[in-house]
């Protein structure tokens, strides 16, 4: 079912993007005065095609959808008729064809622009940017980074939520190997600036990226009070209710939830005391978490949930959206932004100092294409907007 919903956002998203970047060859090839013969969405056999007459451009959808084309008058390529001659593209000035070509690539940019300003103006909830626990020896602890510190701006691109931030730093990763400006609100709320450096082989290798940066969202401490239990797991199964404080397991304190989770995924199958507190008493009970497979690896899972503090969750969340004109600056600066990361990358990989393994197939595009539209509607909508600008 999943492969099946990744598919269908996939062919929503490239016969979207396919169908703007062709519209672009197509209209401006007829502003030009240039005749077009089909336009044609897709490739392959044919599903559905019209034609007003034997003189207007036919209309194609083809059963691949991983690509389109718009077919001109043309002598390099065949025969054309006398009449016809005046309106080949090979016959147009430099200008004309230059615009024409060009039109495809703009078009998507512009497409990302309106994508982005309908974001904008949407808005979204997501955590806010705060800095959890830094290792020291990663990249962030060498640039100063320090817990608890909200991150405002990174390389001068304003992030309103964490996943922004992540987002972005990677956008910008290529460019760290000098320095890579990140603007941080402090706890007294002044503001300060942080330099990462990222060499370039790192910035290559998203997971390794991601391990080396070290930078974590801020995580609070959250007691190990039961919220939810789930009917006939292991939990329920062992007695733990709603309520019930986990004090400790096999006689080690568990100080927080985040504590207990890792105790009971790191002991898949084996059998524990847990010591909890239910309504001022203290009850021991054996506990054995049942094997499951997360991520290729075998983990634990009892089948708990955690109750979360009143009120905690909203101060971690933050919701925006912008006026309409202040979204369409915004995603201006976002469409050249990505742009700009898009065509140093290409310049990268061209003299050979990036790896071509940072190119997305239609594979992997397709699994980004079903995960984003999970999210919902924004999320997809950024999705469609960073792809249009890769195009």
């Amino acid at each position: 079912m999943e492969t099946l919903s990744a598919l269908f956002y996939f062919i929503v998203a490239i016969s979207l993007l396919v169908a703007i970047h062709e519209f672009g060859h197509f209209w401006v090839a007829r502003k030009t005065g240039v005749k077009v013969l089909r336009f044609s969405i897709g490739f392959g056999n044919v599903i559905w095609k019209y034609q007003k007459d034997s003189a207007s451009t036919e209309y194609v959808l083809s059963a691949i959808p991983l690509g389109g084309y718009v077919k001109m008058v043309d002598e390099r390529e065949g025969e054309v008729d006398s009449e016809n001659l005046p309106y080949a593209f090979n016959r147009q000035p430099l200008w004309a064809r230059s615009a024409i070509v060009a039109a495809g690539p703009v078009f998507n940019l512009v497409l990302a622009v309106v994508l982005y300003w309908g974001v904008f103006m949407l808005g979204e909830t997501g955590q806010r940017p705060i800095v959890g626990s830094v290792e020291s020896g990663t990249l962030a602890a060498q640039a100063g980074f320090v817990e608890g510190e909200e991150v405002v701006k990174v390389n001068g691109i304003k992030t309103q939520t964490w996943r922004e931030t992540i987002e972005t730093l990677f956008a910008s990763a290529m460019d760290a190997d000098e320095g890579l400006p990140v603007e941080v609100k402090t706890a007294d709320g002044s503001l300060l600036t942080h330099t990462l450096v990222i060499p370039l082989d790192v910035s290559q290798e998203p997971e390794r990226l991601f391990k080396e940066l070290g930078l974590k969202a801020w995580q609070p401490t959250i007691p190990a009070v039961i919220g939810r239990v789930i009917e006939n797991s292991v939990a329920a199964q062992a007695g733990l209710q709603i309520g019930d404080l986990i004090l400790s397991a096999d006689e080690l304190v568990v100080n927080d939830w985040v504590a207990w989770v890792k105790y009971v995924q790191e002991r898949p199958g084996q059998t524990m005391s847990v010591l909890i507190e239910r309504d001022g008493r203290t009850l021991s009970l054996s506990l054995t978490p049942e094997s499951v497979i997360d991520n290729e690896k075998i983990t634990g899972k009892v089948g708990l949930g955690v109750q979360v503090p009143e009120g905690l969750r909203e101060s971690m969340m933050v919701e925006y959206s912008l006026s309409p004109l202040d979204a369409l600056s915004a995603a201006i600066e976002r469409t050249w932004y990505y742009s700009g990361a898009t065509l140093k990358m290409m310049g990268y990989m061209f003299v050979g100092k990036a790896s071509v393994d940072n190119l997305s197939g239609p594979i992997s595009i397709a699994k980004y294409a079903g995960k984003s539209a999970e999210m919902g509607l924004v999320s997809f909508l950024k999705f469609l907007a960073v792809v249009s600008v890769s195009l």
